[in-house]
């Protein structure tokens, strides 16, 4: 069967196509059960439908190159799913109402990538960033996307382990070396003059290293001032 409008409806304009469909249907006429839809725009949708709605496992692919394959509920993408990107970048894990929500990883064109907790879209919760290039991770906690919280930097032969907000280290931490010891220190805002204050830019002001002592390797609790 197919919903390309009749003759008749185009003649008076009764209601805009909603593209072809061919598969099954249930006593209404709704799309029920499997089958695959061409939208007007050419984008592809293959699998499960529930009254008309894309509902449970399916694929779909868009024009512009990008596709999905994984769960739906109601039209949305939910449940456990893949997207690839049309710059190359992937995300897998879980989805709710159509965003990256709960737990996943996501692969970006330049070969970054982050494994771990999302909220609406954002890194929020524990994860782990790594980048490519340089081979340093990010291990700790994160929200609205930023490092927060406790984290520690990894690079290969020395580790940053300490206290972060809106993505820049502050506060009291130590740099620990493969060598055996460790330097500790602190990470204090760079106050510069202002004839007046505006919050977003002393939440922005960069941050600069202060040490303190040189000592040997001591345990470090990222959660010792509990997840910010």
């Amino acid at each position: 069967m197919s919903d390309v409008e009749s003759e008749e409806e185009e003649l008076f304009e009764a209601k805009p196509s909603i593209g072809e469909y061919k598969g099954d249907r249930n006593a209404d006429g709704e799309r029920h059960g499997v089958g695959k839809a061409v939208l007007p725009n050419g984008d592809v949708y293959e699998g499960s439908y529930n009254q008309g709605h894309r509902h449970g496992d399916g694929l779909y692919k868009f024009q512009n190159g990008a596709r999905y394959k994984g769960k739906y509920l109601n039209d949305k993408k939910d449940g456990n799913g893949t997207f690839h990107y049309p710059d190359g970048s992937i995300y897998e894990g879980e989805w709710f109402e159509d965003e990256h929500h709960g737990e996943g990883t996501y692969t970006y064109c330049n070969g970054d990538s982050y494994t771990g907790s999302w909220f609406k879209n954002q890194r929020h919760g524990k994860g782990v960033y790594t980048h490519k290039e340089c081979g340093a991770s990010h291990v700790g906690f994160w929200q609205d996307g930023q490092p927060h919280g406790g984290g520690e930097i990894q690079h290969p032969h020395l580790r940053y382990q300490g206290f972060f907000e809106n993505g820049r280290p502050l506060g009291a931490g130590k740099f620990v070396f493969d060598v055996g010891c460790e330097l500790n220190g602190e990470f204090v805002v760079q106050k510069q003059e202002m004839f007046y204050e505006e919050e977003d830019a002393i939440v922005n002001l960069p941050t600069k290293w202060k040490p303190s002592k040189l000592t040997m390797l001591t345990l470090w609790d990222p959660n010792a001032d509990g997840e910010s």
